[in-house]
C-alpha cells in the first residue's frame, strides 16, 4: 500500500468513525415517541398534546402518538407511564390531578413525583365553570342564588373525582356557601356531552377543552378559577371578581418519564418540548387555546410538583375531600 492509498484510509476511517459517534450521539429517537395522556380527546391536557405532537414529529423525524388512557382522574395512565421502561419513548402528560391524588387516596401504585422522572411545567391555564343554555343563569351570582334556593338539587360535572376540577367545585361550595351536587366523569370530554345533552347542569373543566363549546353556544361560560381574566376570552369574569373572595385554582400541565430515564434523555426530551413550546405557531396555537405557555427545567418541575403534592394533601385534609 503506497503512502498516499495509506492516508486515505486512515483518513476515511478517521471520518467514517466520527460520523457513528456523531449518529449515536443524535440518535434519540428512532422509533415513535408515545405521549400518554390520561383523560379522553375533547380536554386541556389532550388540546396541549395533540397541539405539540405533529411539531415534534417534525423536530424529531419521527411519529409522535398520543395515547388516551382514561379513567379514574388519571391514575390509570400514571401507572401504565410508572412502569413502562425508562428510555425515553414513553413519557406522561399530566395535570394538576396527578399531584392530588397522593392526598385523596391511600394506595397509589406508584408516587406521584418518585416514580417519576420530571421534565418539564409546560403550561398552566384557568378552569371554567359553564352552565347549560338554558339554566336561568348569567353570572355566577345568579348560580349561588339559584343553588341556594334550591339545595342539593343542581349539579355539576367533572373529570373525575379528585381532580382539580372536582376540588375547584368543592373549594367554590365551602367558600359560597351552597349545596351542589358533584358528579364525576371518566374525563372532561364526556362531562361535556352530558352537560350539552342537558343532562347535568353545571360542569368544571380546563378552559382550552372548553372554549369550543362557548364558542358555539353548546355551553354558556359562568366565570374563571383563576385570579386572573384570560387573554384568550377576556369576556368571561373571574369567581373573585363575581363575589367570592381570595377565590383562586390555577390548572396546569406538566411532562414527566418513567423514573430511572438518564439525564441526557431527559435533557433531550426537556429540550425538545420547550423548542416546540415556544416555535411560531405552537405558541399562538397554545395561547388561543386558553394556555399561558412555561417551560420549566427539569429540576425546577420536580421541586413545584413536589410542593403541589404537598398543598393539596392539605386541602384535601382540610376541606375534608373524600373518594366517593
Amino acid at each position: 500500500m503506497n503512502m498516499h492509498l495509506h492516508r486515505a484510509v486512515i483518513l476515511f476511517v478517521v471520518l467514517a468513525t466520527g460520523m457513528t459517534c456523531a449518529a449515536v450521539g443524535q440518535s434519540y429517537p428512532v422509533r415513535p415517541v408515545r405521549v400518554i395522556v390520561g383523560f379522553p380527546p375533547g380536554g386541556g391536557v389532550d388540546v396541549l398534546a395533540r397541539i405539540m405532537a405533529p411539531k415534534l414529529s417534525e423536530r424529531w423525524e419521527q411519529q409522535v402518538v398520543v395515547d388516551n388512557r382514561p379513567g379514574a382522574g388519571g391514575r390509570i395512565s400514571a401507572e401504565v407511564a410508572a412502569k413502562a421502561a425508562p428510555d425515553g419513548y414513553t413519557v406522561l402528560m399530566i395535570t394538576m390531578s396527578h399531584a392530588v391524588g397522593a392526598g385523596l387516596y391511600r394506595k397509589l401504585a406508584y408516587h406521584p413525583a418518585d416514580s417519576f422522572s420530571a421534565v418539564s411545567l409546560l403550561a398552566s391555564t384557568a378552569l371554567v365553570l359553564l352552565a347549560h343554555p338554558s339554566l336561568p343563569v348569567k353570572s355566577l351570582k345568579d348560580v349561588i342564588a339559584l343553588a341556594k334556593a334550591r339545595p342539593g338539587e343542581l349539579s355539576f360535572g367533572s373529570s373525575g373525582i379528585g381532580g382539580s376540577p372536582h376540588l375547584a367545585g368543592e373549594l367554590l361550595k365551602g367558600m359560597a356557601g351552597i349545596n351542589i351536587v358533584h358528579v364525576p366523569y371518566k374525563g372532561a370530554g364526556l362531562a361535556y356531552t352530558d352537560l350539552i345533552g342537558g343532562h347535568v347542569e353545571l360542569v368544571i373543566a380546563a378552559l382550552p377543552g372548553a372554549l369550543p363549546h362557548i364558542k358555539t353556544g353548546k355551553a354558556r361560560a359562568i366565570a374563571l378559577t383563576s385570579a386572573k381574566r384570560s387573554p384568550a376570552s377576556p369576556e368571561i369574569p373571574t369567581i373573585a371578581e363575581s363575589g367570592v373572595a381570595g377565590y383562586d385554582v390555577t390548572h396546569w400541565f406538566g411532562l414527566l418519564a418513567p423514573a430511572g430515564t438518564d439525564r441526557k434523555t431527559v435533557g433531550q426530551l426537556h429540550d425538545a418540548f420547550v423548542a416546540v413550546l415556544r416555535i411560531h405557531g405552537t405558541a399562538e396555537a397554545v395561547a388561543k387555546a386558553g394556555m399561558d405557555p412555561v417551560g420549566s427545567t427539569p429540576r425546577e418541575f420536580d421541586a413545584f410538583l413536589r410542593s403541589e403534592v404537598a398543598r393539596w394533601a392539605k386541602v384535601i385534609r382540610d376541606a375534608g375531600v373524600k373518594v366517593e
